[in-house]
This record gives C-alpha cells, structure tokens and sequence, in this order.
C-alpha cells in the first residue's frame, strides 16, 4: 500500500485561528480535518499515514527553523507522496505550503501536490518547484480541491500517463517535454493548421504560450527634486500602536494614512509595526527604519527635497494577493494626486 502525509496550518488542523498563528510545528499519526476528506478521495490504495500542523505565522516569521523541524519529523516516515493544503486565497497558507513542499520535495525526491487561489502568491512563488491545481478563493472550495490533488495523486501513483498542465489543472512548471502524437502530425500541419484556425477566427492553442506581463510604464522623472512633494508609502506595516485601520498582518486588504505634518521622526512606542513577514524588534525600536522619516526630514531642511508630504501611507505587503495590492494601490494614488504630490519614496522591509 502506499503512503501519504499531508501538511495543513493552525486552522485547518483544529487548533484555533489567528490567535494560534505562532504555534509550532508538530507531526500526527492519522487523519485531521482536511485529512479525512483526503483519505476518502485516495481511497483503499493509499493511505494517509501523518498530518503537519504549523502555525502560519511560525512557519512566515520562523521558516528555516520550521522546514527543518518538519523535515526532521519526516526522517524516519515512509511516504510515497506529499501534500500541502489546499490553502484556496490565503496568502500567509500559500507560502507556507509552498516551503515546506518545496523542501520536502528536494530532500525525499516525492511528488509534492497542493491547490491554491490564482491570487495566492503561493503560485508565483513556488508553482516551478511543486504541483499547484487551481483552487477555490475559499474554504467552500475544499472538497472539490481535494478531489483534484487526490485523482492527480493517484495517478502518479499509479504509473499512469500524465496530461499537460492545462489539461491536469494545475499551473504550469515551465517544463516542456516531448509528446508522439498519435496519428502523427508534423510541425509544419500543425502550424498551419493553428494559422488557419487564426485567420477564421476559431479557437487555437499555441505549443509555445508566452505569459502575460502586468507591466507598468516607467514615470517621468522629477524636473526639480528641490521643489518636489515627497511622500512615504510603505508595506512594512508601521501604524500607529493602536492600529486604528485595524490593518491585517498579513494578506493584508486595508491600508491607512497616518498625519506626520509635525513630526520629525516617528516614535518608537507611538508607532509600530504590524507586518507578520519579518522580526518586528528593530522597527518597533526605531520605526524609522522603515519609514525614514527622520532622513527625509534632513533632506527637507537641506533643501534636497521640497517638501515631505503630510501623511504617510502604509500597509502590509507579506501574503497579499496582487489584486488587493493593485487595488490599494489605486486608492492611494487617487489621495496622492489630489494632493499634489510629485513622487513617491516606496519603502518595504
């Protein structure tokens, strides 16, 4: 019979939700919440032997520890195949599914199966190193996600012939392997035939796609920085410690503005960082670090700069899905233009 492991986060493994975000990992024999709907679509023939539970955060602030604390609890396990999730539009669950089966991978040489959101930056990040299905924006998705890593599971498994990307559903690897078509069809008729499809306007597909570039064209730049509103718009989670937008720490889907029209620097112990991405001890002690304030402030009185302009703008970058950023970003720019600022200092962590 073979075996299979199946990693999942805080929620999904029952412990709790963002206030059980940091736990860290640990290993279960058996079957735990999504689990047991993955068992049922293996079947007979497979059996899922452990569950991986972690913390999103844990595994966002903590990763190298927590992939080597997992592939620890792995050392002694047979297992045939792995997978991870489904972890739908999350974000912070996306990226970790996607390091630990990235690593998983690497150091035991099994198929490695997960299901994401188009939106989770998990599949830009990790979809060339893992198989990663198209997935539901929710939860809702779950049985329906399950049921595509199982059958595609279960094919590897099997030894059966494995379709292309498009066609098993998962996101495409960047791997282009030889097929024998049967009949055989040179090049020369199938392009053809693709160009004809083109001229009448039908349906083709290339053997050859090229992605698609979200490209955005490049400003001009600012005649007279001496004369120029500056302002500060960062992803690096600095708030006030009251987070009054209540700005999430991760896949972030609010943004604030915060007034600094009399500041020279930003106070550590009146403003923070909220970002769940990186170790918040240097930007709480100075926030500066990540909203340089204080240097733009130098700038001003030197007259390098014109101005720095009133508020300063922040969100969270770690997680968020490129809809929501491309949508914050819009917001934003429509208060910076309404307030004639001339550029922009984008600042990260």
């Amino acid at each position: 019979m073979k075996k299979a492991i199946l990693y999942i986060n805080q929620f999904f493994g029952q412990i709790g939700g963002e206030e059980k975000a940091d736990i860290a990992p640990e290993i279960r024999e058996g079957l735990v919440g999504p689990a047991m709907e993955l068992q049922k679509r293996l079947g007979e023939d497979v059996e899922v032997t452990h569950t991986v539970i972690c913390g999103d955060n844990y595994m966002g602030s903590n990763t190298d520890g927590a992939i080597e604390t997992i592939l620890g609890y792995l050392e002694d396990k047979d297992f045939d195949i792995f997978f991870a999730g489904p972890a739908f539009r999350a974000g912070r669950y996306g990226s970790a599914c996607g390091h630990i089966g990235k690593a998983v991978k690497e150091k035991f040489d099994v198929p490695v199966i997960s299901s994401m959101n188009e939106e989770n930056p998990g599949v830009e990040m990790f979809h060339e190193h893992i198989y990663i299905f198209k997935g539901g924006a929710s939860a809702a998705a779950m049985r329906k996600d399950i049921k595509k890593m199982a059958n595609f599971g279960k094919k590897i498994l099997n030894g059966e012939v494995l379709l292309s990307a498009e066609e098993e559903g998962y996101y495409g690897r960047g791997i282009r392997r030889q097929v024998w078509l049967e009949p055989p069809v040179t090049a020369a008729d199938r392009v053809i035939d693709m160009l004809l499809k083109k001229v009448r306007g039908e349906k083709f597909q290339t053997e050859l796609p090229i992605p698609e570039q979200d490209m955005v064209p490049i400003a001009e730049p600012i005649k007279d920085l001496s004369k120029a509103n500056i302002a500060i718009v960062t992803s690096g989670g600095i708030v006030p410690v009251d987070n009054p937008d209540r700005i999430q720490s991760a896949s972030a889907t609010r943004w604030g503005k915060y007034n600094i029209s009399g500041l020279d620097r930003l106070e550590s112990g009146v403003y923070k960082t909220i970002h769940a991405g990186f170790d918040p001890a240097a930007a709480n002690a100075d926030p500066n670090v990540i909203v340089p304030l204080d240097v733009m402030r130098a700038y001003e009185k030197e007259g390098k700069i014109g101005k720095v302009h009133d508020y300063f703008y922040s969100t969270v970058g770690t997680g968020t899905t490129q809809g929501e950023a491309a949508r914050m970003g819009k917001e934003i720019v429509e208060h910076l233009k309404e307030t004639n600022v001339d550029g922009v200092i984008l600042v990260s962590t």
